[in-house]
């Protein structure tokens, strides 16, 4: 199982959820936690986001690694990086059919799943992402500046600067690559 951003990169509930969910797939460590439709049946049900009983097939696995690295290039761009179309695309392909709802519980608005099983988990983070955006606090949710890395940190920085999951790991490679190609074009 691959372990939580520390606390101080972590997304405030409830998006620590879709942050959770980008970084069930650790890039640079080639690890995965979604690795069969009983795992992200788990996952989901673990996460109250979906019935622990609920039937997931690979459909429904491949959709949901579609919206999450759909997610993930999103979250790449809210890092100053380039737009991914193709992953757009897949994002929006898949998340059609996690189709949310308005409903009116106590007269306010709410976004609820309009599907069931898996659909109805995605649907809950795609909510989920909605209502940070109206709030202000998804374009704080970043992946990180490291091309092999791309883990999801909250940048809490004050004027929303952050670039790395980790400044001792990622960071700091960034840094020493940098010194060394600055070193080797002054050889030249």
């Amino acid at each position: 199982m691959i372990e939580e951003a520390s606390p101080d990169k972590r997304a405030p509930e409830p998006l620590r959820l879709v942050q959770q969910f980008v970084n069930s797939a650790e890039l640079d460590e080639d690890a995965e936690d979604l690795t069969s439709p009983k795992a992200l049946r788990n996952w989901m049900a673990t996460r109250e986001l979906a019935d622990p009983g609920a039937d997931v097939s690979d459909a429904d696995l491949a959709r949901a690694l579609e919206v999450r690295e759909g997610l993930r290039a999103i979250l790449y761009t809210h890092n100053g990086g380039e737009r991914d179309q193709h992953a757009l695309d897949r994002l929006e392909r898949a998340a059609g059919k996690a189709s949310l709802r308005a409903t009116f519980e106590d007269c306010l608005p709410k976004l609820t799943p309009a599907a069931k099983g898996t659909d109805a988990g995605l649907a809950r983070l795609l909510a989920i992402v909605a209502r940070s955006a109206a709030d202000g606090s998804w374009e704080r949710l970043k992946a990180c500046a490291g091309p092999e890395c791309r883990w999801a940190f909250y940048d809490k920085s004050r004027n929303r600067s952050g670039r790395w999951c980790s400044m001792a790991t990622c960071g700091n490679l960034h840094k020493t690559r940098a010194f060394r190609e600055r070193a080797k074009a002054s050889t030249h």
